[in-house]
């Protein structure tokens, strides 16, 4: 598992992603907001694949105004550096006060994930 989400992060992203395979209209809060501080990235992951624990669902911005719904690798996350090589942190201040669906309208109208 990724080295930058907790256990109690990852217990809440896999049930997460069990209650979405049961109801389609789930539509929960993200766990954990994820950033390059050296570049321009950020993901809001919500869920992980309860039938594959490498796959994590959220808002990604990779920085080029086009954010996007959609499925991540923790594995491939944890490879990622910025420019400076810094890895991928997590943003401990994080809390999130509204559903995915909405930080994804905001971010589509305003080219990036604002939190």
């Amino acid at each position: 598992m990724s080295a930058f989400i907790t256990d109690e992060q990852r217990c809440l992203l896999l049930a997460n992603g069990r209650e979405s395979l049961q109801n389609p209209s789930f539509d929960p809060k993200p766990v954990v907001k994820l950033f390059t501080p050296d570049a321009s990235a950020t993901w809001l992951l919500s869920e992980i694949d309860p039938d594959d624990d490498d796959r994590a669902f959220g808002l990604c911005d990779l920085g080029l105004g086009r954010p996007e719904l959609g499925w991540v690798s923790l594995q491939e996350l944890a490879a990622v550096h910025g420019r400076l090589r810094l890895p991928i942190e997590v943003d401990v201040y994080f809390r999130p006060n509204k559903p995915l669906s909405i930080y994804a309208r905001d971010a589509q109208t305003l080219g990036r994930i604002v939190v």
